[in-house]
């Protein structure tokens, strides 16, 4: 047997490592209060909501204006003089995700197409052009 063995047979039974020096038990109560947890509880999950909840209002907030973007350029393609409205559906025809509609003169409305769960805009050099009255 080497040195070195015997050294880390002498410190795995040495049970007074310099960490817990002068550690005593403080015995069956707790270290901190019920009321103490409960507040820092309580903290954590408004910090945590604090860090998320910003993410997914953005994500739902540029989606939402995307949709509406990509579904005013489909029915302006598709349908000639539609309104479009673009709706987030959970069961839709083509599944969970964004779906493109359109309405013609107050009648029902059209299906045109599902956009996904992330829809794209259309690029800015496909969009149409559409004339501009002057006032």
């Amino acid at each position: 047997m080497s040195d070195w063995d015997v050294d880390r047979e002498e410190t795995a039974m040495d049970d007074d490592s310099p960490e817990l020096a002068g550690y005593e038990p403080t015995g069956d109560r707790p270290l901190r209060s019920h009321r103490t947890q409960r507040v820092m509880r309580v903290l954590v999950v408004v910090g945590l909501l604090g860090l998320v909840l910003p993410g997914i209002l953005i994500t739902a907030s540029t989606a939402a204006n995307s949709a509406e973007r990509a579904c005013a350029y489909y029915v302006a393609e598709n349908v000639p003089n539609g309104t479009p409205h673009a709706r987030f559906e959970l069961s839709g025809p083509e599944g969970p995700g964004w779906n493109c509609y359109a309405e013609r003169f107050g009648s029902d409305e059209l299906y045109l197409r599902g956009m996904g769960l992330i829809p794209v805009a259309p690029p800015v050099d496909r969009t149409p052009r559409v004339p501009v009255e002057n006032t």
